[in-house]
């Protein structure tokens, strides 16, 4: 795949059609930053059931202009934030400090970074960006990221620092106004209540990627629907309810050493791809894998011409990958792993 089209594939506004975008996701190359905040005491409150904002500032790279804001920030996530030595962070900006800035329109941002030191733990973090990027490319519903390289000051140890690759990952509402909707706060949800087209693109697209870490119709206990999964909705509409995919750290693809298997699924080995949609008429989930396929071309050059990974996680990522890709294209696996595996009664529409 010719390097000029995976240029222009990463350079694809993130949302055609509507808004332009903020400056922060207007562009894709990496941006550089300082954070300068009690970074290690946040990371050891993350096992806190409340979590306090710590406050901090934020200088980002605009040119050859330097522009600084203030920021709180605070551990997020779960399993990796219980799992990790430097989980991800919650970044908040002040929303009238940020008017003009690269931050413009932005207040709260998710900030993705390596579980752990060392080169294994940022290509995870660089395929994780990729598995993010990959579902743009199969959804028009989709969170948009921006790599950022960030220098580390912790201002409550003596400005100890250190620096890592990480992304950043846009707030829900602010994901959600894009497409004129806004974001379902409910603890559950029904089968009949959800998009069924957009569904199953979503549950095709995690079999691809061999993540079992995910629901479309419920959450954790004391969470919003759903887990790994964020509903949008049109007003108060009560059915034609959107997922969207987000987290992708446990998937197969990834294959992150902290990743487990759940006890309620019926695999061992987290790299085993398995199907956990709710059944519906064969020809949403053909429509879905139509999708797929269209995009194939550019999904394998988001992992082949990508100069963020190492050749190693390179073929093991479009192996994985491509043999996703055989899975769904084989009809004896299409009927064994997807129409043999689905969940319930068939949902008609």
């Amino acid at each position: 795949m010719p390097r000029l089209l995976l240029l222009s594939l990463l350079l694809l506004p993130a949302h055609l059609g509507g808004a332009p975008d903020p400056p922060l996701f207007a562009v894709s190359e990496p941006l550089r930053a300082v954070l300068n905040a009690p970074i290690l005491e946040a990371y050891r409150d993350k096992d806190k059931q409340e979590r306090l904002y710590l406050q901090g500032s934020w200088s980002q790279k605009r040119g050859e202009q330097t522009e600084r804001l203030s920021v709180k920030i605070r551990t997020r996530g779960n399993y990796r934030r219980e799992m990790c030595d430097r989980p991800p962070l919650q970044l908040n900006f002040r929303k009238k400090e940020v008017v003009g800035t690269l931050m413009a329109g932005q207040d709260k941002l998710k900030m993705v970074s390596p579980c752990e030191r060392g080169d294994k733990y940022q290509q995870l973090v660089y395929l994780e960006y990729l598995v993010y990027q990959l579902f743009a490319l199969y959804s028009d519903y989709h969170f948009r990221t921006r790599l950022v390289d960030v220098a580390y000051v912790d201002s409550g140890s003596g400005d100890r620092r250190w620096s890592s690759h990480n992304f950043l990952i846009e707030d829900v509402d602010h994901m959600a106004a894009r497409y004129g909707l806004q974001e379902l706060a409910v603890p559950h949800t029904m089968r009949v209540q959800m998009d069924l087209a957009q569904t199953a693109l979503v549950e095709i697209f995690q079999f691809m990627i061999g993540n079992v870490d995910y629901s479309t119709l419920k959450s954790r206990p004391g969470e919003d629907c759903c887990h790994n999964t964020k509903l949008l909705v049109a007003g108060d509409a009560d059915q034609g309810f959107i997922p969207v995919a987000y987290d992708f750290d446990s998937a197969g693809i990834i294959n992150a050493p902290y990743a487990t298997v759940p006890a309620s699924v019926p695999i061992r080995r987290i790299t085993t791809r398995y199907f956990l949609g709710w059944c519906k008429e064969e020809a949403r989930y053909r429509d879905a894998v139509a999708r797929i396929n269209a995009r194939r071309e550019e999904a394998l050059a988001l992992f082949a011409e990508s100069p963020l990974l190492s050749d190693t996680y390179r073929k093991r990522a479009l192996k994985y990958l491509g043999d996703s890709y055989d899975y769904l294209n084989d009809e004896k696996s299409f009927a064994r792993n997807i129409l043999g595996k689905c969940r319930g009664e068939v949902i008609a529409g």
